[in-house]
Formats: structure tokens, C-alpha cells, sequence
């Protein structure tokens, strides 16, 4: 069954190629983007993320773990055991928020 719908893909991907209905899109030429990070992300997570970048409206949850893994960061390169305290409170706290943003999305979306 796999194999016939992978013919079937492939047939319409060659009908659309031979009728010009893949020219002129956006990125034709050019590399696919890396959406590596993508890979642990349920697809309908990672298509929503997609689209509300592209339209510059990040859900929260975005916001908050791009800091958060500026927090890591630092906390990484921190030196002394005052600088790491500090970098391990703000970690706890972008932590907490992250977590309360998932949550809040997926009671909305209803997963």
C-alpha cells in the first residue's frame, strides 16, 4: 500500500513538473532552509511556528525559549559561583514561564 501511494505521489509530482505548476515558487533554486530543530516538534506545532514566523507574530512560548537558551548560554560561560547563581535563577524562571506558555497553547489548541 505504501509503495502505491508513493507511486501516486511521485505521478503527480511529474504531471505538475510537465504542466510548469512547480516554476516561479518562492526558493525555486535554492537550498532547502534547515529546519533540523524542527524534528522533535509534532508537524502541526512546526507548520503553525512556520507560518506566524513568516507573518513576524512569534506565539510567546518562541520568545521565551530563544531566551532561555540564552540563559544556558551564560550560565555556560559564567565564572565564579555568584555569576552562576544568578544565570541558574534567571534559567529557573524562563523555565517556569516556558512551561506555563505550553501549556496555556495547548489547552487552547486542545492537545
Amino acid at each position: 500500500m505504501l509503495q502505491s501511494f508513493e507511486r501516486l505521489v511521485e505521478r503527480q509530482i511529474q504531471k505538475a513538473l510537465a504542466e510548469g505548476k512547480l516554476r516561479g515558487l518562492e526558493g525555486e533554486g535554492r537550498p532547502l532552509p534547515d529546519r533540523s530543530g524542527e524534528a522533535f516538534i509534532d508537524m502541526v506545532t512546526a507548520v503553525a511556528g512556520r507560518i506566524m514566523a513568516e507573518a513576524g507574530a512569534l506565539p510567546e512560548e518562541f520568545k521565551i525559549k530563544k531566551l532561555l537558551d540564552a540563559a544556558k548560554q551564560s550560565y555556560r560561560e559564567a565564572e565564579g559561583d555568584d555569576a552562576k547563581h544568578v544565570a541558574m535563577a534567571l534559567i529557573a524562571d524562563l523555565q517556569q514561564r516556558y512551561n506555563i506558555a505550553v501549556e496555556a497553547r495547548r489547552r487552547f489548541i486542545g492537545t
